[in-house]
């Protein structure tokens, strides 16, 4: 049911910020919000992660279904029913449920949040990005940190 809940509450705030954007935004138009660090901007992502695959919309759309399905069906060959585990999978979903809303509705992804930093910047993201990039990082933490089965002998 956690899983679920989270899943389902990615999604509508993904979706409700991504609205809102829209809304107030022109697209190109960037506010900053911490000089020099952080910005609120509008632009649309035709790829995936850092503008990758840009224009394969089709593929990218086949992709995020296919990890999905393979995330539901095949969770308890990687996943436990820890709590880290469960928070992990309703994030993942989440946020490709996010990204893959956009992309069968729009044909592109909304990406808002823009952070840079002297000469190095990161390129726009979303929530879901936010949620999937977490819940993988949760993931491979607790698999990486998992403690040791004690060998026999």
């Amino acid at each position: 049911m956690l899983v679920l809940l989270l899943s389902a509450a990615i999604v509508i705030l993904d979706q409700v910020t991504k609205h809102q954007v829209t809304l107030r935004f022109y697209l190109g138009e960037s506010l900053p919000v911490i000089p020099g660090y952080f910005n609120l901007v509008h632009v649309r992502n035709t790829g995936a992660a850092w503008g990758m695959l840009g224009g394969y919309h089709v593929l990218l759309v086949a992709l995020s279904f296919v990890v999905l399905v393979v995330l539901i069906v095949y969770r308890r060959s990687f996943l436990t029913d820890s709590l880290v585990h469960r928070l992990s999978l309703g994030m993942m979903i989440g946020g490709i449920i996010g990204n893959l809303l956009d992309r069968i509705r729009l044909q592109y992804v909304v990406d808002f949040l823009d952070f840079h930093w002297q000469t190095h910047h990161f390129p726009a993201f979303n929530v879901a990005d936010s949620a999937i990039c977490i819940g993988v990082g949760l993931y491979m933490l607790s698999v990486l940190f998992a403690p040791k089965p004690e060998s026999p002998g």
